[in-house]
């Protein structure tokens, strides 16, 4: 398999973070749809290319390469100055269905780890998704 794209690295971050408990929520997948057709980071994606982006990503998953290796390939690809917002999409994911469970808080750990982020930055970051997910209920 060829490297992926920017972009495509992005959504297969998004795609780890929902599948991290095993359960891909109609809430995160909607809420992946929702980043792409609505973050600037993904002006000139084609927005039809989701679902077969995130089968990709999960082919790579079940394959040799497995966690580990998708992680160091997207981290190879993306670029030192999106990497806090390639964490904010994966946050945001995991936050859509207000429920952050131990497995997700685990993989987003090592997503934060592998694109080499900060603690505080990814505090700020986790602090704005679960504000932004707030309901008055």
């Amino acid at each position: 398999m060829s490297k992926p794209s920017v972009h495509e690295a992005l959504i297969y971050l998004m795609v780890i973070a929902s599948a991290s408990d095993r359960d891909m929520s109609d809430p995160e997948l909607g809420r992946i749809g929702a980043v792409v057709r609505g973050w600037p980071v993904f002006e000139d994606f084609n927005a039809d290319r989701i679902v077969e982006v995130a089968q990709d990503c999960q082919k790579r998953l079940n394959g040799a390469e497995g966690l580990e290796g998708v992680l160091g390939l997207v981290a190879g690809v993306l670029p030192e100055r999106l990497r806090d917002t390639a964490y904010a999409a994966a946050f945001e994911v995991a936050a859509a269905d207000l429920e952050i469970r131990l497995e997700e808080m685990r993989v987003l750990q090592l997503i934060r780890r592998s694109l080499d982020l900060d603690t505080l930055t990814a505090a700020a970051i986790a602090q704005g998704a679960k504000a932004r997910h707030r309901t008055l209920t």
